[in-house]
């Protein structure tokens, strides 16, 4: 199924959002990982390690919210209006590189589609109305 997800981005406190989202909505943490547990993670700063490289809430009714630190350590900064991406969930690779070229046509892509090391044929760009989109397919999920 073809599914949207929104993608919060916060400025070091991405855990302490994404658990006051948990009380105020319910659901569970399906997946929780930080930066330590990335290739490379062992190079950031201890503070840097313990960061969330990725959240995942699922909510009651099915819904999902995802989110992740940014860290200016590697030169990202917050700014209102960047803190977020939509989520694409595709069915397939096929599908991922339809939607992915759709969407950045007069846009700009931000990472290329590539298979990531999380297992997932991946890639992020902004559209040509300055939108950001994370486009993902991941087979292990369907």
């Amino acid at each position: 199924m073809l599914t949207i997800t929104p993608y919060l981005h916060f400025m070091g406190n991405a855990e302490e959002a994404m658990t006051f989202y948990k009380s105020a909505l319910g659901g569970e943490f399906t997946i929780i990982g930080r930066f330590k547990d990335v290739p490379g993670g062992e190079k950031m700063s201890p503070e840097d390690q313990q960061k969330l490289m990725h959240i995942s809430l699922t909510l009651p009714n099915g819904g999902v919210i995802m989110a992740t630190d940014i860290l200016s350590s590697m030169e990202h900064t917050l700014v209102a209006g960047n803190n977020y991406h939509i989520c694409l969930h595709t069915r397939s690779e096929v599908e991922t590189d339809k939607f992915f070229n759709a969407l950045a046509a007069g846009g700009k892509v931000t990472m290329p589609l590539n298979k990531t090391f999380w297992g997932a044929y991946f890639g992020m760009c902004i559209d040509k109305y300055n939108i950001q989109w994370m486009i993902n397919y991941n087979q292990n999920q369907q």
